[in-house]
């Protein structure tokens, strides 16, 4: 699995004109999944994102984790994650799990990051949907379960 996170002050999403999905100061968290991603790498990526300490303390210095400000998750199904643009002008998805297999880690990792306490909202799976948010700092992380 694979997952970008970027600190914000607020995050909306939007499907067919109605917001699924809001969340005042948090994470704007992409989740991606490929074929051989199980439930461990769904809890492993909860406990990272839970626990990153991106949040600034008095001193400016990247101290607090999005539990310890309160702060909420969006979390947004994606598998564009899994493209593959080494060759020609249109990425390859093959890389990306299955919808079926797919939906049910991010259920997953959504679950777990939940169970920890944390406000989850959500887009809708395989939908179209249309994400604003404020990137705070900017700060942008990708991680992968894998360690890539």
């Amino acid at each position: 699995m694979k997952v970008v996170v970027q600190r914000c002050k607020e995050a909306q999403v939007t499907v067919d004109g109605e917001v699924t999905g809001a969340i005042g100061q948090g994470l704007m968290v992409l989740v991606g999944v490929t074929h051989e991603d199980t439930e461990k790498d769904a809890k492993y990526l909860a406990d990272k994102v839970a626990g990153l300490r991106i949040f600034e303390d008095d001193e400016g210095k990247m101290n607090y984790s999005v539990m310890e400000v309160g702060g909420g998750i969006l979390s947004v199904s994606q598998f564009t994650l899994y493209g593959d643009c080494r060759k020609g002008k249109r990425p390859n998805f093959m890389a990306a799990a299955k919808p079926d297999i797919a939906e049910d880690l991010y259920e997953q990792f959504n679950r777990e990051l939940r169970d920890k306490g944390l406000e989850v909202a959500t887009g809708r799976f395989g939908a179209m949907m249309d994400i604003t948010f404020t990137n705070w700092g900017p700060v942008t992380l990708i991680i992968d379960s894998k360690g890539a």
